[in-house]
């Protein structure tokens, strides 16, 4: 059988059947996506390090293994990528650092030992801001949006999104500490899950702010989202904050809205937020009431408090994380980190337990919300991904900043999972993101109501022209 035309843009259940079922090779498979890679990155630039020896070699393992009657699991001979912040043993895990350029680990982190069990193929390291927050470091160079080279490509996981988006990589996985997850995913058309936080080990991950971070997989599909999920997720000896529970399973998972109640606040979901926006979280509205849902008005916790305080919540624990470097190195940070770290170890402890406890108050305010829900709607950002001379224009107004993460950030600190996923696009063509928040626990019934929105809509299935 000759590769197929749409390779790249398989979902991995329908490539792992042609791996399984012996009519394409992971050789083969693998080949064709280093080609894609030398032939598109040198203008997206979403790797920061690819590993052609490796996949090749991981690749031949795999086909061996198959030829052997031998499946490791449905992931078996399926490329991956990797965001540059999860160590891999003998390459170069560097977290958007030049600082770490020469970082090699002696082992996997434990999401990418699971999937080096199962036979995946990893295709290389994905590029970065710098030490996960906001902005890359000034001597990288940043990837490109596929949908819009003048547009703004989420961050921090960055190359994660574009690298997906554009086909160079069946799927990938990122962090999110602020919604860095869900950011890439909205700029570049994409479905992606921050879980529940434990859900997802997090040993041997380049750490920003320790009680924030969330491990998590960037794909193109609500049931990809779930596929890669299942393998990653579970409790892990080596990190004690992860969760005491077994993985996900994926059968079972009914693909409709029926007798899921959506809860809906209709002023927060509009104050300050794009009209473009707004039309097409009513578009899901509708899906989910046409599909048997239940759309439940509700008020929201006040958001306000955690999403001010999150870059100085996110600064302590990153001065922390950063410590002993930046004590040492700290000329070799960008601007823009050092910033975080500098405001991070000037922060009084008073002012440091004011933040908590508004923390702990919107988790328990979003706790007993949840009991009555199955999911709640928002959008990820209140504008589609904004130009990069908007996107400069914002860095210099705090309250702007506030907007941008005022429906992501507040679920880092409180460690509801949400998964994001594309809603519609822009009249420029732009992809519009929106996300299905749960109890903590709940990802199986948000890969649901993904699963249920992508079953009766094609905007996940849309790629960007200039990369078909």
């Amino acid at each position: 059988m000759s590769l197929p035309d749409n390779l790249h843009y398989l979902d991995m259940q329908e490539l792992s059947l042609l791996i399984r079922t012996r009519k394409i090779s992971p050789v083969e498979v693998t080949e064709a996506m280093l080609e894609r890679i030398n032939s598109l990155d040198g203008v997206l630039h979403s790797y920061a390090r690819v590993t052609p020896e490796l996949a090749l070699e991981q690749a031949h393992e795999a086909e061996a293994e198959l030829a052997q009657g031998i499946c490791r699991s449905p992931f078996h001979g399926i490329p991956l990528a990797y965001k540059d912040l999860f160590d891999t043993a003998g390459v170069v895990t560097a977290a958007g650092m030049p600082v770490h350029a020469n970082r090699v680990p002696q082992q996997d982190a434990t999401v990418v030992a699971r999937l080096r069990e199962a036979g995946v193929v990893m295709l290389g390291k994905l590029q970065m801001t710098e030490g996960a927050f906001a902005i890359h470091h000034p001597s990288i160079e940043p990837p490109v949006n596929p949908w819009g080279a003048n547009h703004w490509t989420g961050a921090s996981s960055s190359g994660c999104g574009v690298a997906t988006a554009a086909g160079l990589c069946f799927g990938s996985l990122g962090s999110d500490t602020g919604g860095s997850i869900r950011f890439p995913c909205a700029a570049n058309g994409l479905t992606g899950l921050k879980p529940t936080w434990g859900r997802v080990s997090r040993y041997g991950v380049f750490e920003m702010a320790a009680s924030l971070d969330h491990v998590g997989p960037i794909t193109r599909s609500a049931r990809d989202t779930l596929f890669l999920l299942s393998t990653i997720a579970g409790h892990d000896p080596l990190d004690p904050t992860s969760m005491p529970s077994v993985c996900l399973e994926i059968p079972g998972i009914d693909e409709s809205f029926k007798g899921l109640r959506v809860g809906v606040d209709e002023s927060w979901l509009s104050d300050g937020v794009d009209p473009e926006i707004q039309q097409a979280l009513q578009a899901v509205m509708q899906l989910v009431a046409g599909g048997g849902g239940q759309l439940i008005r509700v008020r929201m916790p006040d958001t306000r408090a955690v999403s001010s305080n999150w870059e100085a919540h996110c600064g302590v624990q990153t001065a922390v994380a950063h410590d002993l470097t930046y004590t040492q190195r700290a000329s070799e940070y960008g601007p823009a980190l050092s910033r975080l770290i500098e405001g991070g170890r000037a922060l009084s402890g008073m002012d440091y337990q004011r933040i908590l406890l508004d923390a702990q108050r919107f988790t328990g305010q979003m706790d007993a919300l949840m009991n009555e829900l199955d999911v709640v709607l928002a959008p990820v950002q209140p504008y589609a991904a904004p130009t990069h001379a908007k996107l400069a224009s914002l860095a210099l107004d705090p309250e702007a900043n506030r907007r941008l993460i005022q429906f992501t950030a507040p679920f880092n600190v409180s460690g509801h999972p949400c998964l994001s996923l594309p809603i519609g696009f822009t009249q420029g063509g732009m992809p519009i993101g929106g996300q299905f928040i749960a109890r903590k626990g709940g990802e199986a019934v948000l890969c649901r109501a993904g699963m249920a929105l992508q079953k009766v809509s094609d905007w996940h299935r849309r790629r960007p022209a200039a990369y078909q």
